[in-house]
């Protein structure tokens, strides 16, 4: 079955990320268009038509639900999303299909699978409780770490490579990131290894006054913050001190902004 897709995402790596997933995995999925507004993604509509819609929950200038709000959206939606608590929460309720960010290839065959389905057999989804589920469900997120207590916090990671062992200082990093079921470590010198541990044990063993867990892809080194600047919709852009590089989101989630601000001020 072809069709055609619309890719709703305001952070330019996430949608190239996701338009590289379904041009390697999804040959039958043409990606015919992207946008990162609401207000763009209205227009586009306008002149355009789509089989599917990946959409962010969180955009430039509001949030998915205002599309849904100027009238109907002729298409299957699936929703994705960086938060895996309140955002998941409505849409289980409401039977829509979502992918944590960062996207993984499986999660993404389950959702185009689905959306097969509901192409050969329509069936209205009403939005509007969709979107009362998501307001009734935004309890605060958890974001401060949970150190084991008695554990003191680490002070190394040993990186395997090949025959070869590279230790490298808790303090020498920038970043962590996870993409494509893998984590990464990123230096403040620009070095990037593959880690065995995942973010959500990670959290276990950090410093919580040294390391903040922006997104569920991302933990970032205060040493490394240079400035924040607000983005429309409440969430945070993080610059980085000058020579230091990251590939990767360094955007704080509307539901951690608060948090974050607390933790940068100590």
């Amino acid at each position: 079955m072809f069709m055609k897709a619309l890719i709703v995402e305001d952070e330019p790596r996430a949608q190239r990320m996701l338009e590289n997933l379904l041009h390697t995995h999804f040959p039958e999925i043409q990606v015919i268009g992207a946008t990162a507004s609401v207000q763009e993604t209205l227009g586009w509509l306008s002149r355009n038509k789509a089989d599917v819609i990946f959409m962010d929950v969180e955009l430039q200038d509001g949030n998915c639900f205002d599309i849904f709000a100027a009238g109907p959206v002729d298409a299957q939606v699936v929703m994705t999303t960086a938060y895996d608590n309140y955002a998941v929460k409505a849409f289980e309720v409401n039977s829509v299909d979502y992918l944590l960010k960062p996207v993984e290839v499986d999660d993404l065959r389950r959702a185009v699978e689905r959306v097969k389905e509901r192409l050969a057999a329509p069936a209205p989804v009403d939005f509007s409780k969709v979107l009362e589920a998501f307001r009734q469900a935004q309890a605060p997120e958890e974001t401060s770490f949970r150190p084991v207590p008695g554990k003191p916090a680490r002070e190394k990671f040993l990186i395997r490579l090949n025959d070869r062992i590279v230790p490298v200082r808790t303090d020498e990093i920038a970043c962590f990131y996870s993409e494509a079921k893998n984590t990464y470590i990123v230096t403040r010198a620009g070095r990037t290894f593959v880690l065995d541990d995942s973010l959500d044990s990670l959290e276990g063993s950090l410093d919580p006054k040294s390391f903040f867990r922006i997104s569920r892809g991302t933990i970032i080194a205060e040493s490394v913050i240079d400035t924040v600047s607000k983005l429309l919709g409440g969430r945070l852009r993080i610059s980085l001190k000058p020579g230091i590089r990251v590939d990767a989101d360094l955007v704080v989630s509307r539901a951690r902004a608060d948090a974050f601000l607390d933790w940068l001020q100590g």
